[in-house]
């Protein structure tokens, strides 16, 4: 390291190698020292968003590294703007993962998407351009996962994904959606996650538990989950039609919508006793408070990404008890980190403890990630070799902190078998603690009931 005004600021050292058949300067990481005229690896994890700063973990070397380097990891995903939620607990996992035996041979650059696609895009060039990361990770939602792997795609660096529902990912990425005769699997990139078959599964699962109407109102918003959702041949309508529930859908609205009158009214008149959909979080409290003030009353919401964190469903006061969710992880799913051998459970309490706050869906299936990547580049002679890399990520077969994860094609339909892996979802409602706020009760396991349930569903009061 340099340090040339003594002021200690801390610049790489260059050295050639050689990358992806390109000469390039081998990258060092930024140093941080836990002094007081450094910043803190704390507080360095909370200014990247702003910064894409490096972070660099110490720990011993794996066979599969070469000698004196680390393996570059680049992270998307939205840590501000309107689904910053969904990566609260990055901080955290980043951390534990850097201070694991496995991570001390990473270093990982963090970057923002602001929750904006084309900022999305944007970073993921800048990781792979100016950073020459030798793996892309990338978390929540089709607005970051899908940019962030076409780019990647393009530009022949492997990336892996998760935290979007498999069809929005891999059909949105398409060249032409409606065809389906057209689609083409990727080759370098990678997703896991549940899909729409399983979340309707799940919602009917738990509607089939009331005495409803079956006339389901459908919030659909013009984005890459809601189009999905709301698509004809591979969204809810066929099977709710299926199973005989009516779906009123109103059509898409954009996000940030202030006024829902339109759908309220649209679902009244149709006699609605169930909502479902898939807002983002602001979009799903202006609606429900409208819905509320304009009187209407379903029995049941099951609400796909706008529900999933406490925070979101607390800001709706008390008017919040029973909405009903997709839960894909819980700090009682039968699961252990492969990094750590730390359980679900653990896991959760180690997020609470250290940050004061309650447990989040998410925690799960970023710590997978991280665990995917140390699994990937152990098995890799050669971890600036994309070939082997996106080789090594194909015959994945890990027992992870949120389940099996393998691209074995498991699940899913012949033309998304390469690039997906399928992880397991069950059912929850929230419930009003007698001591203030919300606990998420998994309230319908029928397709994976390994994982308990801890109710059974109520109607909303």
């Amino acid at each position: 390291m340099n340090d040339p005004d003594g002021m200690g600021r801390c610049v790489r050292l260059p050295r050639q190698q050689k990358h992806h058949g390109k000469t390039t300067q081998n990258r060092k990481s930024i140093q941080i020292r836990e002094d007081k005229t450094m910043i803190t690896r704390r507080k360095l994890l909370k200014t990247t968003a702003a910064t894409g700063l490096t972070l660099a973990g110490a720990g011993l070397a794996a066979p599969a590294l070469a000698q004196g380097a680390k393996i570059r990891i680049g992270y998307v995903s939205p840590q501000s703007g309107s689904l910053a939620a969904f990566s609260e607990a990055d901080q955290f996992i980043i951390e534990g993962f850097l201070n694991s035996d496995a991570g001390g041979n990473f270093e990982v650059v963090v970057k923002d998407s602001q929750s904006n696609p084309n900022r999305a895009a944007e970073v993921a060039k800048e990781l792979i351009i100016d950073d020459e990361i030798d793996l892309m990770l990338v978390a929540s939602t089709p607005e970051t996962t899908n940019p962030v792997a076409t780019t990647c795609e393009a530009e022949e660096i492997p990336v892996i994904s998760t935290v979007a529902p498999w069809q929005p990912y891999f059909i949105g990425q398409q060249g032409n959606p409606g065809d389906p005769g057209s689609w083409q699997p990727f080759d370098f990139s990678f997703h896991f996650f549940w899909g729409l078959e399983d979340v309707i599964s799940v919602f009917t699962a738990m509607w089939n538990q009331l005495d409803t109407n079956k006339q389901v109102g459908g919030l659909f918003p013009n984005d890459g989950d809601g189009n999905a959702w709301g698509d004809p041949s591979v969204g809810f309508p066929k099977p709710l039609a299926d199973q005989g529930y009516g779906l009123t859908d109103p059509g898409r609205y954009q996000n940030l919508t202030d006024d829902f009158s339109a759908q309220i009214n649209a679902f009244k008149q149709a006699n609605c006793e169930i909502v479902t959909g898939v807002p983002i979080p602001p979009d799903f409290t202006t609606f429900w408070t409208q819905a509320k003030q304009q009187g209407f009353a379903p029995k049941a919401a099951s609400i796909g990404k706008a529900i999933l964190f406490p925070q979101a469903v607390e800001a709706l006061g008390d008017q919040g008890h029973n909405l009903s969710s997709e839960v894909w992880w819980t700090p009682n799913h039968p699961f252990a980190s492969s990094l750590t051998g730390t359980s679900a459970s653990d896991l959760a309490k180690g997020y609470s403890a250290a940050t004061g706050k309650q447990w989040t869906q998410p925690i799960g299936f970023v710590h997978a990630l991280f665990e995917m990547a140390a699994d990937v580049m152990g098995r890799v002679e050669d971890s600036r070799d994309p070939d082997e890399v996106t080789s090594a990520i194909a015959a994945t077969q890990l027992n992870s902190i949120v389940g099996r994860l393998a691209f074995d094609g498991a699940g899913l339909p012949p033309f998304a078998a390469t690039n997906v892996a399928k992880t397991p979802l069950v059912g929850g409602q929230w419930r009003l603690k007698d001591s203030g706020g919300y606990d998420l009760v998994v309230v319908d396991n029928t397709d994976h009931p390994d994982i308990p349930t801890g109710g059974t569903m109520e109607a909303i009061s």
